[in-house]
């Protein structure tokens, strides 16, 4: 797995089975589901240097998902499915027309749901109708903002000029109107995590935020993911060898429906992290979706098994 010829590392990747040295390639066994992710469309009111899926207001490879797909997912759900959450993503979700039927749908079928969001003002257009939405499923309803770092020159480095005072102002809004409100960063690699926690806890004091920066339910730290080349692969004689387990994994109890440009319809991915990788598109429906997944991606070891994180 730690292999270090950089020509070794150029093959990877290429065969859903196996490993470049012909190892077993590890998977991860369905095991009913947690949560289910609607990505809401690539579609994004900035830019991000470091965004996985390459959202920006020009990119529509997946389009907005409909009020009526999401419901016909929902209908599975309550006929034949258990399901805890549901996660919607974009892009930014605030810029989908229908978000909010959407949310108010997931919402009154009482399903938690977690909204990812920039804070920015796609969100803000949307104000009056969220604080009727938490005034009325206050103990369903989960906005996660995303900042990338407590210092505002490095967050707009990757985001934009003067999309941390953006961010943050939403972050206070929702914060002000009691929102049950989480936070997302980044550990970029010359930082320590206790350190950027140390730094949050500041912030947060700061601004009067009601968020504990060293609970890792309010304040979730993602490892960088790049496209890199060199991401090392993962055999099944790698689970001795990292501290986490296949059943920890994303996969082992999560999907993501999302609906490509040109598709007639939505189909199911394995992950949040790879939305076009026709190797991680398990079907229609929820129920084709129960497959084992085997981790051909630079994300899966570099976020999921080595990075050791969860997007819940």
């Amino acid at each position: 797995m730690l292999e270090k010829n950089p020509e070794y590392y150029i093959e990877n990747f290429k065969n859903k089975y196996f490993t470049n040295d012909g190892k077993n390639r590890a998977f991860v066994n369905f095991n009913g589901f947690k949560t289910l992710w609607f990505n809401t469309g690539t579609l994004c009111n900035i830019k991000c240097k470091n965004c996985y899926i390459e959202s920006s207001p020009k990119n529509d490879a997946l389009v907005y998902i409909k009020f009526e797909e999401v419901k016909k997912y929902l209908d599975e759900i309550e006929s034949s499915e258990k399901i805890e959450t549901v996660g919607l993503t974009g892009g930014e979700p605030f810029m989908n027309p229908e978000i909010i039927k959407i949310i108010s749908e997931c919402l009154r079928r009482n399903f938690d749901v977690l909204v990812l969001t920039n804070a920015m003002r796609p969100m803000m257009r949307h104000n009056f109708s969220l604080i009727d939405l938490n005034k009325k499923y206050s103990n369903k309803l989960c906005i996660r903002v995303s900042l990338d770092s407590f210092d505002s020159q490095t967050h707009d480095f990757h985001r934009g000029q003067n999309s941390w005072n953006k961010a943050l102002l939403g972050l206070l809004w929702l914060s002000d109107n009691n929102f049950n409100l989480k936070l997302a960063s980044r550990k970029f690699s010359a930082e320590h995590e206790n350190d950027i926690r140390e730094s949050f806890k500041f912030l947060f004091e700061e601004f009067k935020i009601k968020l504990d920066a060293f609970s890792n339910d309010d304040l979730i730290i993602f490892p960088e993911m790049t496209d890199h080349p060199f991401s090392p692969e993962v055999s099944t004689e790698c689970w001795d060898k990292v501290k986490i387990k296949p059943n920890e994994l994303m996969c082992s109890n999560s999907r993501m429906v999302v609906k490509k440009k040109n598709a007639n319809e939505p189909n199911v991915q394995a992950c949040t992290l790879i939305p076009y990788d026709s190797d991680f598109n398990l079907g229609k429906t929820l129920k084709k979706s129960k497959k084992k997944v085997f981790l051909n991606h630079r994300f899966c070891s570099q976020f999921c098994v080595l990075g050791g994180s969860k997007c819940t």
